[in-house]
């Protein structure tokens, strides 16, 4: 997996906080981000639960080298852009998929999981052999199947992806793709993004009876 920030609203805290503070004054934003002590304003008004001025900074990334199970599951936060490399288009000729950390760590499993996509990436070659367009071979290709996506959100939803993803609950792979997407978040725009991640770094799990009962401490 290799997560890479493309492109984000340059000087984000800055431009949010004046955002936010031109909501209650009388001079517009373009005066007021000349001189707003970002850190002090925004930490203020998102506080005061003001998040829509933390819409106005996106972020785009290119994620790469994860299974089509992760981007099933990313596409459901629908406040959000994607373009996802298409198997109608590109050959998936060579074998590439992912395999889980606990197939990797189980001898048995592996030779297992292994050999199955052995047979899948022989089978899709042979029908493509036989003529059938790629469009209609890929139905053999599984979820752990590869694939890269470009996704862009705003900084808001972001929060709420973070809060999702980051979650030791959440699903191995797309855990690991947020917590890469959250450092970088983190050095961009360190005062939007100071609280992010699951709701047990702001305050007790709300998953109860189902909590993991392991507050996350190394995001």
């Amino acid at each position: 997996m290799k997560v890479k920030l493309l492109a984000c609203t340059k000087d984000a805290d800055r431009i949010c906080a004046a955002a936010g503070n031109s909501c209650y004054s009388e001079r517009p934003s373009a005066e007021i981000v000349e001189d707003i002590d970002s850190e002090k304003v925004l930490s203020r008004i998102v506080g005061m639960g003001h998040h829509s001025v933390i819409e106005h900074a996106v972020f785009t990334f290119s994620v790469e080298g994860v299974s089509r199970a992760l981007t099933h599951q990313l596409v459901r936060h629908r406040m959000a852009s994607f373009s996802q490399q298409s198997q109608r288009y590109v050959s998936m000729d060579d074998a590439s998929y992912v395999t889980p950390h606990t197939i990797e760590g189980n001898e048995d499993a592996l030779r297992l999981y292994e050999s199955v996509m052995d047979d899948i990436w022989k089978a899709y070659g042979k029908l493509e052999e036989m003529g059938i367009p790629a469009e209609d071979a890929r139905y053999l290709l599984p979820n752990g199947c590869t694939t890269n996506i470009t996704l862009t959100m705003n900084a808001r939803e972001l929060l709420h992806f973070f809060s999702l993803r980051c979650c030791n609950r959440a699903q191995w792979e797309i855990r690991e793709m947020a917590d890469q997407m959250l450092r970088i978040c983190k050095e961009q725009s360190p005062v939007i993004f100071r609280n992010a991640g699951p709701p047990c770094i702001r305050g007790p799990c709300p998953e109860g009876k189902k909590t993991c009962g392991h507050p996350r401490t190394d995001l």
